[in-house]
């Protein structure tokens, strides 16, 4: 084993060069007391140690990613030390090459005349010793840089940006590492704007080490644009070729991108249809004008799916789901789900029929039927619900959709009933973005739905409601997070003294909501106390999370909000409290302990749910 005393940081694979080198070395007796001085005050010192065996190699002068990579570099090679011995030839050998491995080693930072210093001694108990004292002297510094494009891409904006922000600049130390990252992002940025067949023409670093000076020289070579040429799909004849569209992110003559094939290739993989796909751009077969064929591979996956599941939530206890989807309905590329919903005081079963749109994977027209029954406590609601929406894309986030939805409901809140017909025509706009779907560290949401309807139209009351709900999560440091969300609801009725239909009314309270409460138990009360529901609804909450270990954190939060029928009579409920996190494949599971705030009697509740909840 070697025993290194180092001070300083890590660097791996750092490059080395064709530079010239040199060095003094010697081995004297100002050196050994030069050493025993260094040995001393390391007595007082923090020491690190690379061991093995019986050699310790000591190396004083430098730190940080320098030392470092010198470090690596008088690594001992493999027998030199065998069974606990030292072979001495080997090792007189291996220090004899120390100062030009130092050197070596040296010269990616630019440092290429540095004294070393190597003396060596055997302890009292038979340890080999090696003191290595490295001057590096100053660095060579760049003097001129000149960064050139030429070829049909020598006016791209984007290359011209680049290789002006060079960072290499006259008067900087000469830095390999520096110099090969940013020549590799040229060439790199070059080819994503597709320049396929760009490299360079001149790459040279000239070196006169006496003087302490660089020159740099790059040419970047663009070579021709390339475009996407011909598509095809194979392997899935059972969906129409007008399908496939929607997955692409890219067409026939757009400029070559290989983002927008990875791009393409997400799109297809998280369709849930296919279990394999292969993309093959093939820029051997590229045409004379320079447009390359793209050929995609899928296997499908089973069309037809029976999935059943049982969780837990506190809002309404323990849960069992059964789906049923058919992704390709009779060979349409059509979507067919079913789906049933089964809890103590929650019952769904509904169906959807999606038509998928060839403009994107978004973009899609559907038509759902479902049927609900609540009773829980005060609220008692049965009803029936059917719906066409039509839906597309605008930019990379947002969704927009028109709908027609027909509502059949007879409940009781309270004292309150209601038994109405609704049919309401609407909007919405709504958009996602996480940086991971699993842990996100970043991202936000937001959904606005505004609908409305009028007796004239066959319903039996006339009204206009919004609703709108958003999170965001903001990255703090030491692995903190910031999360909020906030949702508002404002109805109005051309008659207001009618009751507006239960299922349209708003509640707060819950794992989703203000916790500290139950699920539903915030709003306006009847005369006996009980919670029948309000017109408007506002809801905040703020939390702040701490990461721990991978998959672990633990929160602090503060909620507020509630249900009304007037702002100005507004009162909001208020929780707080904290939780633990545990990050698992399927979403976060989340148990809070939640204390409500400004209340007489301040009561505790346990919150368990799962998913983001933001």
């Amino acid at each position: 084993m070697i025993h290194m005393d180092f001070r300083g940081g890590l660097m791996d694979n750092v490059p080395t060069g064709k530079l010239s080198k040199s060095a003094k070395c010697g081995r004297s007796r100002w050196a050994h007391l030069l050493f025993l001085a260094v040995a001393l005050v390391g007595m007082f010192m923090p020491v690190i140690l690379w061991a093995q065996g019986p050699v310790r190699i000591y190396i004083e002068g430098i730190e940080g990613a320098e030392l470092e990579n010198v470090k690596v570099a008088l690594t001992l090679p493999e027998g030199l030390v065998k069974d606990g011995v030292v072979n001495e030839r080997w090792l007189e050998r291996f220090q004899e090459q120390i100062p030009e491995k130092t050197r070596e080693a040296l010269e990616p930072f630019g440092f290429y005349d540095p004294e070393v210093t190597v003396s060596s001694g055997l302890t009292t108990g038979d340890i080999h010793e090696v003191y290595v004292f490295i001057e590096p002297g100053e660095p060579v510094r760049v003097t001129s840089v000149t960064v050139g494009i030429k070829g049909p891409g020598e006016k791209e904006e984007k290359l011209l940006d680049l290789a002006a922000a060079f960072p290499l600049r006259t008067g900087a130390t000469l830095r390999h590492n520096v110099y090969e990252s940013a020549k590799n992002d040229l060439r790199a940025r070059a080819v994503e704007l597709g320049y396929l067949d760009a490299d360079f023409s001149t790459h040279e670093i000239r070196v006169t080490p006496e003087e302490l000076k660089a020159e740099i020289e790059l040419v970047l070579q663009t070579g021709p644009l390339y475009y996407f040429g011909e598509i095809d799909f194979s392997g899935a004849p059972q969906y129409p070729q007008s399908f496939f569209g929607r997955y692409l992110e890219f067409k026939t003559g757009d400029v070559f991108s290989h983002q927008k094939v990875a791009l393409t290739q997400r799109n297809l993989v998280n369709a849930d249809r296919f279990r394999r796909v292969i993309i093959t751009p093939d820029k051997d077969e590229a045409t004379a004008d320079h447009r390359v064929p793209v050929h995609i591979k899928l296997v499908p996956s089973k069309p037809k799916r029976l999935r059943m599941g049982i969780g837990y939530e506190t809002d309404i206890g323990i849960k069992g789901t059964i789906k049923y989807e058919d992704v390709n309905f009779f060979g349409t590329s059509h979507r067919f789900e079913s789906q049933m919903d089964i809890s103590q005081p929650i019952q769904v079963v509904g169906a959807r029929y999606i038509m998928p749109h060839a403009k994107d994977t978004r973009s899609f027209s559907s038509v759902s039927f479902n049927m609900k029954r609540e009773d829980q406590r005060d609220i008692f609601t049965e009803s029936m619900t059917a719906e066409f929406e039509r839906a597309r894309t605008f930019g990379k986030v947002m969704t927009g959709s028109v709908f027609l939805q027909m509502l059949k409901e007879r409940s009781e809140a309270g004292d309150d009933k209601t038994n109405t017909f609704s049919v309401l025509p609407g909007v919405r706009l709504s958009g996602i973005y996480y940086d991971n779907m699993i842990r996100p560290s970043r991202g936000y949401r937001y959904k606005t739905e505004l609908k409305g309807t009028h007796q004239a139209i066959g319903s039996d009351t006339g009204l206009i409601q919004f609703t709108g709900d958003g999170g965001l999560i903001i990255p703090l440091p030491a692995r903190l997070s910031l999360i909020t969300r906030g949702k508002i609801g404002w109805t109005t009725q051309n008659e207001p003294n009618s009751d507006l239909p239960v299922p349209l009314r708003f509640f707060a309270g819950g794992d989703q909501s203000v916790r500290g409460y139950g699920y539903k138990t915030l709003g306006p009360e009847d005369v006996n106390g009980d919670v029948v529901g309000g017109k408007n609804l506002l809801e905040g909450s703020i939390e702040l999370e701490r990461a721990i270990a991978k998959d672990w954190g633990i929160a602090a939060f503060y909620d507020t909000g509630n249900a009304f029928n007037s702002f100005s009579d507004m009162r909001l409920a208020q929780g707080a409290g904290m939780g633990v996190r545990y990050y698992s494949p399927i979403g976060p599971i989340k148990l809070d302990i939640a204390r409500q705030i400004g209340v007489k009697d301040p009561d505790f509740r346990i919150h368990i749910s799962i998913g983001f909840g933001l």
